[in-house]
C-alpha cells in the first residue's frame, strides 16, 4: 500500500469540480484509492464519496494506493493538490 499526505490550498475545497478531477484521474488507474480524512475513509472513484468528506482550504488528507499502479495513481493525485486543481 502507498500512502501520502496532501493538503488543500486556497479556494473552496473539495466541491464538485475537483471531486470531479480527482475522479477522472484515479479511474484512469489499475489501483484502488482512498482519500482518507480523520477516521472516514472514502472511495476516490466516488464524487458523493469524496464531497461527502466536506474538506475545506488548509484541509490535511492522505491519499492510499493498492494495486500495480499504487505509485502512480497518488504521485498523479498528488499533482492535482499540488497545482490546487488549477484553480
Amino acid at each position: 500500500m502507498v500512502r501520502s499526505e496532501v493538503k488543500l490550498g486556497a479556494g473552496n475545497g473539495l466541491h464538485a469540480r475537483p471531486a470531479s478531477m480527482l475522479t477522472k484521474v484515479a479511474a484512469k488507474f489499475d489501483a484502488n484509492v482512498k482519500l482518507v480524512s480523520g477516521e472516514k475513509k472514502v472511495d476516490c472513484k466516488s464524487i458523493i464519496g469524496i464531497l461527502s468528506l466536506g474538506a475545506t482550504e488548509g484541509t490535511s488528507l492522505f491519499v492510499e494506493a493498492d494495486g500495480s499502479q499504487a505509485n502512480d495513481v497518488v504521485e498523479a493525485i498528488k499533482e492535482l493538490f499540488n497545482n490546487n486543481f488549477n484553480e
